[in-house]
């Protein structure tokens, strides 16, 4: 798939892409996302539908099997699987989130099976990094990886983790030389396979609750030396660098909820009357309507310009990347919140798919580094001078 697109304009190609995802989320996606939330049970038939259509890890090279799509066209299925189900959604965007390092610092031959394990559907792929006492502050993680003759001995507890025990693979970063600080960790690929892998039960959620989010333990988890990714000690610095492209695809699942917010909002109101005539003909109404659409097209307009940046690697991407995700799930929570608004006492029940786009909406907020964490690392680019024009 080509990566040369118009900044303001999608391709006939990337557009046609839009369209599939979207037909494809319209059948098979949306039809079940109620059952998931309400059962908090993985999306198997989303998973289905996604690996037919090679949707379910589109970010995957062709050299290894994938469909190679560009940073933008993962953003459009990502944003459409959003739209119909924010949960459903977290399969290719885990997917990316946990084999990017891989594709980054990774050696030919951990590429070779593991990336071409993921795009024949042999298994997802899920990222551990966060940790009961390292959240925010993951230099402050507590696993360990010590090396014993030609592999590698892991012990500890990843938390917060997405997709676990769904995935058959997880990036874990872990700490090899705790003198070190971020210089001493570095990062691996643990099989759910391994002797000593286990897992805590599921989280009870808000929100996403088709995504399974689960503690990972790591008791005597002994590797091969050969699954390190990169260099001993260059795992901080690959989990940096994937965050600045991950972060993309938080605002695009943002951007999508927010969109199948506004979309259900303006049906809603356009069918429903009160005082003799529909609510979308009050201009009250009307005035909350515009400014939801608004919000979101400035939302996905950064979102795509994030992804340009991302599928070049220029040296803003990181601004970028955290401008993006935070402006648009901060859209998101607040077009959630209007939409029930606009459906009034119905928004406030099961019975209608916003109340459940809310609940969902709030978590874009929160992972991949929160807003505030977002707002910091904005700060130290602007300070740095690392900051383009579009």
């Amino acid at each position: 798939m080509t990566s040369n697109y118009p900044l303001y304009a999608l391709s006939e190609e990337h557009q046609a892409i839009r369209e599939a995802v979207r037909d494809l989320c319209d059948a098979k996606v949306a039809p079940h996302a109620a059952e998931v939330d309400e059962q908090a049970r993985y999306p198997h038939e989303a998973a289905a539908a996604l690996l037919a259509a090679d949707f379910h890890a589109p970010h995957v090279p062709e050299e290894y099997g994938g469909a190679g799509a560009d940073a933008l066209a993962t953003v459009l299925v990502i944003e459409e699987v959003a739209r119909a189900d924010v949960s459903a959604s977290l399969i290719p965007a885990v997917n990316k989130l946990g084999s990017l390092p891989v594709q980054i610092a990774g050696s030919e031959e951990l590429k070779k099976k593991y990336l071409g394990a993921l795009a024949r559907g042999e298994g997802g792929f899920s990222y551990c990094l966060s940790e009961p006492e390292a959240g925010s502050d993951a230099v402050s993680m507590k696993t360990k990886a010590v090396r014993d003759g030609e592999d590698w001995v892991l012990n500890g507890t990843k938390r917060w983790i997405s997709n676990a025990g769904e995935s058959e693979y997880y990036t874990v970063l872990a700490v090899t030389d705790p003198e070190k600080r971020s210089k001493g960790i570095s990062a691996f690929v643990v099989e759910k396979s391994d002797a000593g892998v286990s897992f805590g039960a599921p989280e009870k959620k808000l929100g996403i609750k088709g995504s399974p989010t689960r503690e990972v333990y790591l008791d005597q988890v002994r590797i091969p030396a050969d699954r390190m990714i990169g260099a001993e000690g260059s795992g901080f610095e690959t989990a940096m660098k994937t965050l600045d492209h991950t972060r993309v695809t938080i605002a695009a699942q943002a951007v999508g909820v927010a969109q199948g917010a506004l979309d259900y909002a303006l049906q809603y109101a356009k069918e429903r009357e009160q005082f003799g005539k529909a609510i979308a003909e009050f201009q009250g109404l009307q005035f909350m309507l515009a400014d939801m659409g608004m919000k979101i097209e400035a939302a996905r307009q950064m979102t795509y310009a994030a992804a340009g940046r991302s599928e070049r690697g220029d040296a803003d991407l990181t601004f970028f990347g955290a401008a993006a995700k935070c402006f648009a799930s901060d859209v998101a929570m607040q077009v959630c919140v209007d939409a029930v608004q606009v459906l009034g006492g119905y928004g406030f029940t099961k019975d209608y798919p916003v109340e459940r786009m809310m609940r969902d909406a709030k978590i874009t907020q929160i992972y991949e580094g929160t807003n505030q964490v977002q707002r910091i690392v904005m700060a130290r680019q602007l300070l740095a001078g690392v900051q383009s024009q579009l």
